[in-house]
């Protein structure tokens, strides 16, 4: 039996021939693929300063060692995510706590956020950095949340591995205009590919200086940042503790070439999309909720059931999609229900909108080369399920 997948890259011709083009050239590693990819990925946000890592977690850890964060710092996410937004605070020796989400669009709630922040505040323990989560390429509500930032004094990461390609209302996701520093994900199901990558965007020299020197072992080769003078060409000098977080040309070739298509991948998920949206109303089904005044890269659809929707659970349900030769999933897990998080302290129950949307969401095929026969497939197979 074929099966459908939940997510698949789009790899053309013109892709392949990118990459056989950097194989032949004098440049494996970190060369000037990489820097176009950074180029093409900054231009087309609108930030000044974009640094291509290996992946959208080595981003996120350099993203939070840029902005400082410490052992005794507080770093609060969203429990509607993959573990890494969570991770990075805690491999900077912060602690982490989480804001739960709204239930209409499975991000970061606003209401929730801010009056944690009112209780943070009279407790004089408020976070140093809070990372909202674009779930499925839907952006959160940045201006609200970059308004609670300046009140409130903490710096902004915006995880925007779901989201890249999407627009918050007449800007486009990764321009940083509501957020320090923006990170995004180029992992194989995401809207596009460098088959593992990630990038961190800012308008921020200093933060962009600070990552760029992390990204590669904490080492400098300009004589006006060294302690003391250069020996000769060959000097450098390591200044800091850093990582081997680069991106290979290899990859950042891929990568040119697929943002060349970002915007057809882009339309192409909103059609797939608004064909969910009119064939599946009936069913009983809450389908995922889009602003109007954004864009969603539609990283995913999420469909949740209405509690055990003519008889049948979400797991009976998933499992009938899966015998149909469907790969559906589900997203996400709530992080603080992962074992070494409640070993931390968590607990069943902390944030209950995290836990009931897990509870009852299916994540249907969405990726650009998904076909129309595909789809209808999906459709006809979750019909026959409630029929």
């Amino acid at each position: 039996m074929r099966m459908i997948p939940y997510g698949h890259q789009d790899i053309s011709d013109a892709d392949i021939q990118a990459v056989v083009d950097v194989l032949r050239s004098d440049w494996l590693t970190q060369g000037p693929a990489v820097e176009r990819f950074e180029r093409a990925v900054a231009d087309y946000c609108g930030a000044p300063h974009a640094l291509a890592v290996c992946n959208a977690t080595a981003a996120l850890h350099l993203a939070c060692r840029a902005l400082g964060l410490r052992p005794g710092d507080l770093l609060w996410t969203s429990p509607n995510t993959f573990v890494a937004s969570a991770n990075c605070g805690l491999y900077c020796g912060a602690d982490v706590d989480f804001v739960d989400i709204d239930l209409q669009t499975g991000n970061m709630s606003v209401e929730q956020l801010q009056h944690k922040l009112k209780a943070a505040e009279q407790e004089r323990r408020l976070p140093k950095v809070v990372i909202p989560v674009h779930f499925a390429g839907e952006s959160c509500d940045m201006q609200a949340i970059h308004e609670l930032a300046q009140r409130y004094g903490f710096s902004v990461i915006e995880d925007a591995s779901h989201a890249v390609g999407a627009r918050y209302h007449d800007t486009v996701v990764g321009a940083c205009i509501y957020s320090d520093i923006t990170v995004f994900s180029f992992h194989p199901v995401k809207i596009i590919t460098t088959g593992e990558g990630g990038m961190a965007l800012t308008r921020n020299m200093d933060l962009y200086e600070k990552m760029l020197m992390l990204r590669s072992h904490g080492i400098t080769r300009d004589p006006a940042k060294m302690a003391g003078s250069s020996e000769g060409p060959w000097y450098y000098q390591q200044l800091e503790l850093g990582y081997n977080y680069r991106m290979t040309d290899i990859q950042a070739a891929l990568g040119v070439s697929q943002m060349q298509r970002l915007d057809a991948f882009v339309v192409r998920r909103q059609e797939l999309a608004q064909r969910y949206d009119r064939e599946l109303g009936d069913l009983p089904l809450t389908l995922p909720v889009r602003a109007t005044r954004n864009r969603s890269a539609l990283h995913l659809y999420v469909v949740r059931m209405r509690g055990e929707a003519n008889g049948r659970t979400r797991r009976q349900v998933f499992d009938a999609l899966r015998n149909a030769g469907i790969v559906v999933n589900v997203h996400y897990i709530p992080v603080h229900r992962q074992p070494y998080y409640r070993s931390i302290g968590f607990k069943l129950g902390d944030f209950p909108a995290s836990e009931r949307y897990y509870t009852h969401a299916i994540s249907l095929p969405m990726y650009s080369s998904l076909t129309n026969e595909d789809q209808n497939h999906v459709i006809q197979s979750l019909r026959r399920v409630f029929s």
